[in-house]
């Protein structure tokens, strides 16, 4: 007998907005499986207004009310019976950010939830990871956002620690990003890592997706060092349009996309790690497992 229940996710990020449905597929005597039904990615780079000038703008906030309006009528049409709505970095430091979410609620249904990068990294964390980490290995688990990044170490299939840093593509992009910040970063990364002899990344995040795609890579095999080097380097040689017009990335990715790269790069330099694994998951799939396994 096989029971099937639909879960949505929404993350409103510093970068774009992004609704997830999934059917969780529930069968006696077997692992429930989580296929993704639906998603949803709309670019409104909501850090640009909260990084630069601390609220968000009157464009972008009716722009997202129209967005949460679509995701309340797609969530109807799939008939989800449970959802949550998360907003991070952006919402969390625009100081108007508590009035959209009033507004959102008001005009499109939906109740959203500004969470902590703490919380932000424990929902990442609760991902089912457990077909990538081997119990004999250690993970930097490093999940690039617009405005902020999550780093999570795992060690025999738990997790060792957990931070976050307020760097992200959208703040490097606006030159909002001090040299003591990356100094934490690496302190913290050096610190965490030094017992462990062998440390791999794990990627998350639309850029180093995007970079794993533009690969040709099997979904098990790792990117190396050398090659996430290369492509930043080749990348940095190409002009914002080129990389849209030879490329094909979308004029939202195609900015994003360096610094994005310097902060994995810059990880695995700290961490030692010589691959990292790019599995498709992020902050929704972490809400719907979460949601399901009770944990929010």
């Amino acid at each position: 007998m096989i029971k099937i229940k639909k879960y949505a996710a929404i993350d409103i990020g510093s970068n774009a907005m992004r609704l997830l449905v999934v059917n969780i597929v529930e069968q006696e005597g077997k692992e429930t499986q989580f296929n993704k039904s639906s998603l949803v990615r709309v670019p409104i780079r909501l850090g640009q207004d909260a990084f630069t000038v601390g609220e968000i703008s009157t464009e972008n906030r009716d722009r997202m009310v129209d967005a949460m309006k679509a995701f309340h009528l797609l969530m109807k049409v799939h008939k989800v019976e449970s959802y949550k709505a998360f907003a991070t970095s952006a919402m969390r430091e625009a100081y108007n950010g508590k009035e959209v979410v009033a507004l959102i609620k008001k005009k499109a249904d939906i109740k959203v939830e500004i969470i902590d990068g703490k919380k932000e990294a424990a929902i990442i964390a609760s991902t089912d990871l457990h077909h990538l980490l081997k119990t004999d290995k250690t993970y930097l688990f490093v999940d690039v956002g617009g405005g902020s990044t999550e780093f999570t170490l795992f060690s025999d299939g738990k997790i060792v620690t957990s931070r976050s840093f307020k760097v992200g593509t959208v703040r490097l992009l606006n030159e909002m990003v001090h040299d003591v910040v990356w100094e934490e970063i690496e302190k913290w990364i050096k610190t965490n890592t030094a017992d462990f002899d062998e440390v791999s990344l794990i990627g998350s995040g639309g850029n180093i997706n995007k970079l794993f795609k533009m690969s040709g890579k099997m979904q098990d095999k790792p990117l190396s060092y050398l090659y996430i080097n290369s492509q930043y380097a080749f990348l940095n040689s190409l002009t914002y349009n080129q990389r849209i017009s030879e490329l094909g990335l979308n004029p939202d990715r195609a900015d994003v996309i360096i610094p994005a790269v310097r902060i994995y790069l810059n990880a695995m330099k700290w961490s030692g790690a010589r691959n990292i694994y790019v599995p498709k998951i992020g902050l929704s799939d972490g809400i719907v497992k979460a949601m399901y396994f009770g944990k929010i």
